[in-house]
């Protein structure tokens, strides 16, 4: 009995860590939005500081998922996206010197791959979280979107900032998406 009750426990402690995450990763992408939105007419410096700090945050908050959600080796997906971004932040700085167009073409193999990291991940959850549909739907699209990306960043015109606000405010959405739908879950389960 206590065992089940300890697992019970566990999963619930999971599943409010996870809408937590959820929130939180809605939450930054629409400050990162709005500020590169906000900001697409400013220097160099601050765009690339915007292009910098959306990859290395979403290793940073892939590394604490994985960690937060039974530890990195049980969360080989989530790992693997951290190292990934982490990478993609390197590749980013290295592409600045190079232009947008190169900036780009990071981001689009970087959502490509990314993307698919995610949707294993969401397909991993599912049964034990929920609510995993809108990640699933993100992991695709950010799969697509990243071939978008590639095909735009061989294009001859320069792309702005702008180009990969789309992106992630569709990120921003799926996330709070998944974040509501487990907060109407839990209520409904309350009242049963």
């Amino acid at each position: 009995m206590t065992n089940t009750v300890d697992a019970t426990r566990a999963t619930l402690g999971d599943s409010a860590w996870l809408k937590r995450y959820y929130f939180a990763r809605a939450g930054f992408s629409i400050a990162w939005v709005g500020a590169a939105t906000g900001l697409a007419d400013s220097g160099a410096v601050v765009l690339g500081a915007l292009l910098l700090i959306y990859p290395a945050w979403d290793a940073i908050a892939n590394l604490v998922d994985a960690q937060r959600s039974g530890g990195i080796r049980r969360n080989p997906t989530q790992t693997l996206n951290a190292a990934v971004s982490a990478l993609t932040t390197v590749a980013v700085a290295v592409a600045l010197s190079q232009g947008m167009n190169a900036v780009l073409g990071v981001f689009g193999a970087w959502a490509a791959f990314s993307g698919v990291l995610q949707l294993a991940t969401a397909v991993r959850r599912w049964r034990s979280h929920g609510a995993q549909w809108p990640m699933v739907l993100s992991g695709i699209q950010s799969a697509v979107a990243g071939g978008m990306f590639l095909v735009q960043a061989g294009a001859p015109e320069v792309p702005r900032i702008t180009a990969i606000a789309p992106y992630a405010a569709f990120g921003a959405f799926y996330f709070l998406l998944s974040a509501v739908w487990m907060t109407v879950g839990e209520v409904r389960r309350r009242r049963g």
